[in-house]
């Protein structure tokens, strides 16, 4: 998979990167913590039109900027990133899919695979 550097102080990030998923994130959990962009911005040592410029999609985060955010909004990069990069989100409908199974019976998780394949195959069928 080729990286490149979208600018200066960016992160690495690849083609899948989902700059205004990410935005719209960002957003929720500064409205979700009574911020405005300009509190934001001083708490995080960036300008108010940086952060204005990640929700709309137009910027990507560098790793420093990743890390002020989740420490000024108290969330996990991991979450911050869920809908932006496919493999976290992966990694995480991984995990619903371990915790719906756990606690079912061999005859229960025969049965939710079987609805499973059968859903998977018509959602398939309708494409």
């Amino acid at each position: 998979m080729k990286y490149k550097v979208e600018s200066e102080r960016g992160i690495l990030v690849d083609k899948l990167f989902n700059a205004d998923k990410f935005g719209e994130k960002l957003k929720k959990y500064r409205i979700k913590n009574h911020l405005s962009q300009m509190e934001l911005a001083e708490k995080i040592g960036s300008a108010t039109s940086s952060v204005s410029h990640l929700e709309n999609g137009t910027h990507y985060p560098s790793l420093e900027t990743l890390l002020r955010l989740s420490q000024v909004l108290n969330i996990g990069i991991d979450e911050m990133l869920y809908d932006s990069l496919p493999s976290v989100k992966d990694y995480h409908l991984d995990k619903d899919i371990q915790k719906l199974f756990s606690g079912c019976s061999t005859e229960e998780k025969e049965l939710l695979i079987r609805i499973l394949e059968t859903v998977k195959k018509t959602l398939r069928e309708r494409k």
